[in-house]
């Protein structure tokens, strides 16, 4: 059973979940890191992650973390609405469970709960997260082309996407 839940404190959680970033991206996922990843960067990663801005929810199955998001609160005065989805992660045996959605939903939620009402993300072009955000209802605002560096040494686009929370 999918169990998503917030955590405050990453100490308790480091190992699984610095497993879980090795996992998705040396699987190929585009998130910020190339593979072949080192789990001590992984655990580096985590120990910097959570901030008071920052609001992390994991998902688990049978006890295992099997997946991640965090909602990236803006602090700045003009930007006080939005907030950003970062670091939607999946492990890849848990695909197609409805991880990613439930994550989507708790962080949506999350957002409007603390008066957000404008939801910004960013994904790699083709990856089979554009049809998950569209399904949810965010809209492509445009594409930066060789914006991130793939694990094969190329350039790769990205998609910015935008939601209206209401």
């Amino acid at each position: 059973m999918l169990k998503i839940e917030e955590i405050e404190s990453i100490e308790s959680h480091i190992d699984p979940l610095s497993e879980l970033l090795v996992k998705v991206v040396d699987d190929g996922a585009s998130i910020g890191f190339l593979p072949p990843m080192k789990l001590a960067d992984a655990k580096q990663y985590w120990h910097s992650a959570l901030k008071s801005d920052v609001n992390l929810f994991i998902a688990k199955i049978d006890d295992e973390i099997v997946g991640t998001i965090q909602v990236h609160f803006c602090t700045k005065q003009n930007g006080l609405h939005r907030a950003e989805i970062a670091k939607l992660m999946t492990c890849p045996n848990a695909r197609r469970k409805g991880v990613a959605q439930s994550l989507m939903k708790v962080a949506e939620e999350r957002a409007i709960n603390e008066g957000r009402t404008l939801l910004v993300l960013d994904t790699r072009e083709g990856d089979p997260s554009n049809l998950l955000y569209q399904s949810l209802g965010y809209i492509p605002a445009g594409k930066i082309p060789n914006f991130a560096l793939s694990g094969e040494g190329e350039l790769d686009t990205t998609v910015i996407y935008y939601k209206i929370l209401n």
